[in-house]
């Protein structure tokens, strides 16, 4: 499929944008949902992170009419059965501890939720959902790694600081940007993303 000349990407994230922008260079124009006038509060109800990002992506299309895609990404910890999952922003206030995207309290509640875990494997998993050209289409990254049992590094958010990716000593949030960015979930996801289009 061919790159649109105008794309959204359903997010006000500026790292996230400034990452697709970067990857997609001159090719296309691409907007964030506050350069569209979308302000709405987009409901993520799904129990899948490919749900919800298609939720996304078919809200800013069917009210909007733009061509779009979406993301979503969760933590999956398999010693706990793949939480927190679709829940991760809002694990700790799942739990009834904090409220909703508190990164902190999230950690604490992975943490202390796998204390005297001898398996601390986990991934990181980006979903994408396209629509594009009338179609819609799915697109996932993964990073394999562990939780470690206490936080290291002060760069990164959400679990970063608690996750080592396969292959490393180091943290998510102990590696420079570019070293996360150039192996995360997200631009894996991404990657499969602009390879469809390269198609």
């Amino acid at each position: 499929m061919k790159l649109p000349a105008t794309i959204v990407f359903a997010t006000n994230n500026s790292h996230k944008l400034q990452e697709v922008r970067d990857i997609v260079g001159n090719n296309c124009e691409v907007k964030s949902l506050a350069e569209i006038g979308c302000h709405d509060d987009i409901p993520e109800t799904a129990e899948t992170l490919e749900g919800n990002a298609l939720i996304k992506a078919r809200w800013v299309k069917e009210r909007y009419g733009y061509d779009c895609f979406a993301d979503d990404t969760g933590l999956e910890v398999k010693v706990l059965g793949g939480a927190p999952g679709v829940k991760s922003a809002r694990y700790a206030a799942e739990e009834g501890v904090s409220s909703d995207h508190d990164s902190l309290a999230n950690m604490e509640v992975l943490l202390r939720n796998m204390e005297g875990k001898t398996d601390r494997s986990a991934c990181f998993r980006t979903a994408i959902a396209l629509i594009a050209g009338g179609e819609e289409h799915c697109f996932e990254g993964r990073v394999d790694g562990c939780i470690i049992e206490s936080p290291r590094g002060s760069a990164g958010f959400g679990y970063d600081p608690v996750f080592v990716p396969a292959g490393y000593d180091k943290t998510f949030a102990e590696m420079s940007e570019h070293q996360k960015n150039s192996l995360s979930h997200r631009r894996r996801a991404l990657d499969r993303l602009m390879e469809f289009f390269d198609k």
